[in-house]
C-alpha cells in the first residue's frame, strides 16, 4: 500500500507507535461487513506527529497523539454539539453521517495498522498527550483513549450510572471490561459482569467486578441473586449482534432481551455493541435486515430507558487522559500481547478464536523501539 501522505492543508501525518486490533475490526474480518478489498484496518491509534499542513495551528510536528475513532470536521451542527460520531460532513456518502478510520462504510480514510496516518481536521482531532506518552509502557493505558475506554465511559453514562448504583455488564470483551472499571471509577455498589471465557471473568474479578458465568447457570437467575431479587439498576451492553448462548449457537438479540430481565422496573440501559443496519452474512432472517426479536413489550412494561450509538470520542477522552497521567486509571490492565505489525495476522486469528489469554492485541509497527 502507499504511504500515507499529506493531502488537504488541515491534515497532519502521523508516525504510529501503536494501534490496537478491536472488536469491531473483527466484523470485518469475519466477512460480516461491505469492506472493499484493500482496505488499511486500524481505528485505534496513537503515535507522533511528523508533518503538517500549513493550515494546522495548534499540533506541532513532534507532538504525541492519540486519534479518536471518530473522524470529524469540528465545525458542523452535529459536532457543535459534540455529537461527533455523527459528523455531517467527514463522510461522503449520501444520506450517511459519521465517519471512521479504516472502518467499512464509514469514509474514505485509511486506518493506522500501517506505519503512518493521514489526519483529517488535525487540530480538532488529534489530542495531544502528556509527555510520558513517548514510554513505551505508558503508550499501553493513552492508546486506549482511541475508543475503548471512552467507549466503555460511553456505555456507563447512556446507562445513567451514578455512585452507588448496581450495574450489570454484558460482555467481558476489551469495552465490556472497561465499562465495568468506568463504572467502579464513577463509584458504583455492585458491578457483575457476564461471559463465559474464563480469562477475561478473571480480569473483570481483578479489577473488582462479580464475574457471572452465564455457562454454569441463567446470568439473568444469577444477577437477580446479587441484587436481591430487584435486579440491577443500570445495565450495558457490550456485546452486539454477534451474540452467542452458551451452546455457540448467535442470537442477535440475547444480550439486549437478557439485559431488559436483569435491570429494574425504571432502570436504564447503555448499547455500545455493534449492531447493523443490514447484515447479509448473517444466520438470523431478521438480523440480515437489520432487525433483532427484541422483547419489547417486557421493555415497556418495565419503563426502562436505553441509550445507544457509537461513542463522542471527544466528550470524554481529554478527561480520562488526566486520569490516565495521574494514575487514577490504568486502561491497560485487559492488554495480553504486544505483537510488530507484520504479525497482525496471528493477533487477528487468535483474538477472533477468543483463545484463551488473547484479551487485548496492541500492534506497534517499529517493533516498539
Amino acid at each position: 500500500m502507499p504511504d500515507a501522505r499529506i493531502e488537504r492543508p488541515t491534515d497532519a501525518l502521523v508516525r504510529i507507535t501503536t494501534t490496537n486490533i478491536c472488536g469491531s475490526d473483527l466484523h470485518m474480518y469475519d466477512g460480516r461487513t461491505d469492506l472493499q478489498p484493500g482496505t488499511v484496518l486500524g481505528h485505534e491509534n496513537m503515535g507522533e506527529v511528523i508533518e503538517v499542513g500549513e493550515g494546522v495551528d495548534l499540533v506541532k510536528v513532534g507532538d504525541m497523539v492519540c486519534l479518536p475513532f471518530n473522524v470529524s470536521c469540528g465545525a458542523c451542527a452535529n459536532c457543535n454539539q459534540g455529537l461527533t460520531a455523527y459528523c455531517l460532513v467527514a463522510n461522503p456518502a449520501p444520506g450517511m453521517a459519521g465517519a471512521a478510520y479504516g472502518y467499512a462504510d464509514m469514509g474514505p480514510y485509511a486506518g493506522g495498522q500501517a506505519e503512518l496516518l493521514r489526519v483529517p481536521w488535525a487540530d480538532f482531532n488529534c489530542l495531544v498527550l502528556p509527555p510520558d506518552a513517548r514510554d513505551m509502557s505508558r503508550q499501553k493505558d493513552y492508546v486506549m483513549l482511541s475508543d475503548i475506554f471512552p467507549t466503555g465511559w460511553h456505555a456507563t453514562e447512556l446507562a445513567c450510572v451514578q455512585p452507588g448504583d448496581n450495574v450489570a455488564v454484558y460482555g467481558a470483551g476489551p469495552v465490556g471490561l472497561l465499562a465495568a472499571y468506568s463504572a467502579i471509577i464513577k463509584g458504583a455498589n455492585k458491578v457483575m459482569v457476564v461471559d463465559r471465557h474464563p480469562d477475561r471473568l478473571r480480569l473483570a474479578e481483578q479489577i473488582g467486578a462479580i464475574p457471572i458465568d452465564d455457562s454454569k447457570a441463567s446470568p439473568v437467575d444469577q444477577i437477580l441473586e446479587q441484587t436481591g431479587g430487584m435486579g440491577a439498576d443500570r445495565g450495558c451492553e457490550a456485546v452486539g449482534h454477534q451474540a452467542h448462548d452458551p451452546s455457540g449457537q448467535e442470537k442477535s438479540a440475547l444480550t439486549l432481551n437478557n439485559l431488559v430481565h436483569s435491570v429494574r422496573f425504571g432502570g436504564t440501559i447503555g448499547v455500545v455493541g455493534v449492531f447493523f443496519p443490514k447484515d447479509p452474512g448473517s444466520p438470523d432472517p431478521l438480523q440480515k435486515q437489520g432487525k433483532a426479536p427484541f422483547d419489547y413489550g417486557m421493555f415497556w412494561f418495565k419503563g426502562q430507558s436505553m441509550g445507544t450509538g457509537q461513542c463522542n470520542v471527544k466528550n470524554y477522552n481529554r478527561q480520562l487522559m488526566n486520569l490516565i497521567a495521574n494514575h487514577k486509571a490504568e486502561p491497560s490492565f485487559l492488554v495480553s500481547h504486544e505483537l510488530k505489525l507484520d504479525q497482525a495476522p496471528e493477533g487477528y486469528r487468535n483474538f477472533d478464536a477468543r483463545n484463551d489469554g488473547w484479551t487485548k492485541v496492541l500492534l506497534h509497527p517499529d517493533g516498539g523501539r
